[in-house]
């Protein structure tokens, strides 16, 4: 018996884990197999394998069950109670790469919408792809406003891991030469139509402190030979990403990261797998490796590895940390400062203004550009000009032009020759921006561990329990404020604004819950995202953020990931872990 289980121990016995395979689980596969080490990736979710697993990807309109692909209301209530309370799209032609609400539980302390895909490749098959670098001014911000904690790291220290994720993942943008929104190493920019090209013009002839430039998404524009050999090219204007792209143009865990992984012979990927909790060695004082629960047996297994990494998005990284109970951790892994679960923060939104535009009737736009574009944030940026008395930090503007019905399967009706003769007169257009505000982090916008609801797997849940405070509330005026502001600037007419109301999770952007920081007394994670009190173990997801900024970021998480994973095979090879 015990050459058996010395031998399953082996087998099962890997240089590095990773736990997740999305945004940053995909990277850590990446870095960790190119250099050298044998990487085990442990999924929760099914297999998607690139361009075989895509069922929708190339699914006309006519082809669905239901009308344009749009769910039935009572199905959707029953399946998706979250998603469907939110307007959030789950159609027939993306339900599969979101869970099932209903499955899923968890608690709702405050209203929190928490939006999920689980399966290989995570929500890097679903994400907004908007790709935007922290700032200096981002990372001093808590230092300089004296809110939370101080970030351990600064700018400069991942300017150069922002400069090798751009390149491989394949940005399309235009510099701008802004301190508060860094440039990068982009492709060319998407074009912007007539009415987004006038609509810049006088608004920035306008307000000077105002630019605007077009989205920079990882999409690609012009591709690398290396994105090539990937089996990557350019990206084909469909607007269909959410379904999983078969020409690999945008960025994905499936058409980049994991491929570049596998390729190097040392990826081991076992999906259907949930990690239920870290495996602490007490003896040499280190996690030796990770449980999990085979989610079509049922049964438990152990695998073990010297370095773990954990990359299940912000709030199931948190989840396994608070699950992985001890002697030494009676409070959760690596939670001696008590701040695992704090600080939640996302991104408000679902604020600004839209308007008609009677100028332009006869120009017309070809293609489904799956881009829009920015108006970086102008708002208390460290001089007088731009300061406000209501509220500090700031936000930014995602919004385009379009010709109602021209790009979208659910608007208009029929199809065929007459539609198309229909929608190719002249006609009119519409402006709309929508803000994303930055989220302050307070320490009792938490989420903790639930006993008394389990999953339909047996397993404890979350309760959530987050809300937007006065500095949020005072900044969502403003951003709708501007927004007329400028649509009016730019001499468009019916203007409206509006607020639909937003309660925290639906950005989608979860970050905070096991902060980097300083010391290990305010904080869970170091200058390197390891565990303060257990070094072998990574967190590189959203859970580490110090602060939000206002930029979505996903950007950020990649280049904190590759820069983690550098440190951790270093610090392997000196046998400081």
């Amino acid at each position: 018996m015990a050459n058996l289980n010395g031998r399953s121990r082996q087998e099962n016995t890997y240089d590095a884990i990773v736990v997740g395979s999305g945004i940053t689980g995909g990277w850590a596969a990446k870095e960790l197999t190119e250099k050298g080490l044998k990487t085990l990736v442990l999924e929760r979710g099914p297999m998607v394998r690139h361009l075989e697993d895509y069922p929708t990807a190339m699914t006309d309109p006519w082809d669905t069950q239901y009308p344009q692909g749009k769910l039935p209301a009572e199905q959707l209530k029953a399946t998706y109670p979250v998603q469907s309370r939110t307007g959030y799209t789950i159609t027939e032609y993306t339900k599969h790469f979101f869970v099932r609400d209903d499955e899923n539980p968890y608690t709702e302390e405050a209203r929190f919408d928490w939006i999920r895909s689980y399966q290989v490749g995570g929500r890097s098959l679903t994400w907004g792809r908007q790709s935007y670098r922290h700032s200096p001014m981002d990372f001093e911000a808590n230092a300089r406003d004296g809110v939370a904690i101080d970030w351990p790291i600064r700018y400069d220290d991942l300017a150069p891991w922002y400069d090798y994720v751009e390149r491989f993942i394949g940005v399309s943008g235009a510099k701008e030469g802004l301190a508060h929104l860094p440039d990068g190493q982009f492709q060319p920019p998407m074009e912007m139509n007539c009415v987004e090209t006038a609509f810049k013009s006088r608004v920035e002839g306008r307000f000077a402190e105002r630019r605007i430039t077009m989205g920079r998404t990882a999409h690609l524009t012009e591709p690398t030979e290396e994105q090539l050999s990937l089996g990557r090219s350019k990206c084909q204007h469909r607007n269909m990403c959410m379904r999983g792209c078969p020409f690999g143009g945008y960025f994905s865990s499936n058409s980049a990261t994991l491929v570049a992984a596998e390729r190097t012979g040392n990826l081991n990927l076992r999906p259907n797998s949930i990690v239920t909790s870290l495996i602490y060695d007490a003896k040499a004082g280190k996690a030796s490796g990770v449980r999990i629960l085979d989610s079509e047996t049922m049964q438990e297994e152990e695998f073990y590895a010297e370095v773990i990494f954990l990359c299940a998005s912000a709030l199931n990284s948190t989840w396994i940390l608070m699950n992985s109970t001890s002697s030494r951790f009676e409070n959760g892994f690596g939670n001696g400062s008590d701040q695992l679960g704090r600080n939640v923060m996302d991104h408000h939104f679902r604020v600004g203004a839209k308007a008609d535009v009677e100028e332009f009737a006869d120009k017309y736009y070809s293609g489904r550009r799956p881009n829009g574009i920015y108006v970086p944030r102008f708002r208390n940026l460290g001089d007088a000009a731009t300061a406000r008395k209501d509220f500090i930090r700031g936000y930014g503007y995602q919004g385009g032009a379009s010709r109602p019905g021209w790009d979208r399967d659910l608007a208009g009706e029929g199809f065929g020759a007459g539609r198309k003769a229909a929608l190719s007169q002249p006609g009119p257009w519409i402006m709309s921006l929508g803000a994303f505000g930055e989220m302050l982090p307070y320490a009792d916008n938490r989420v903790t561990l639930n006993h008394a609801v389990k999953d339909k797997y047996g397993l404890p849940t979350l309760s959530a329990n987050v809300t937007i405070r006065e500095n949020e509330k005072a900044m969502r005026k403003d951003m709708q404020a501007a927004a007329v502001e400028m649509l009016e600037a730019a001499g468009f007419k019916n203007v409206q604004a509006a607020d639909l109301g937003y309660a925290p999770g639906l950005g989608i952007h979860e970050m905070g819950t096991a902060r980097m920081g300083r010391d290990p007394k305010t904080s869970v994670l170091n200058a390197h995202n390891q565990v303060h009190e257990c070094t072998n173990v990574y967190v590189t997801d959203g859970a580490a953020m110090t602060s939000a900024s206002c930029v979505n970021p996903s950007l950020t998480y990649m280049a904190l990931t590759a820069r983690a994973v550098d440190h951790a095979v270093k610090a392997k090879k000196k046998g400081e872990l």
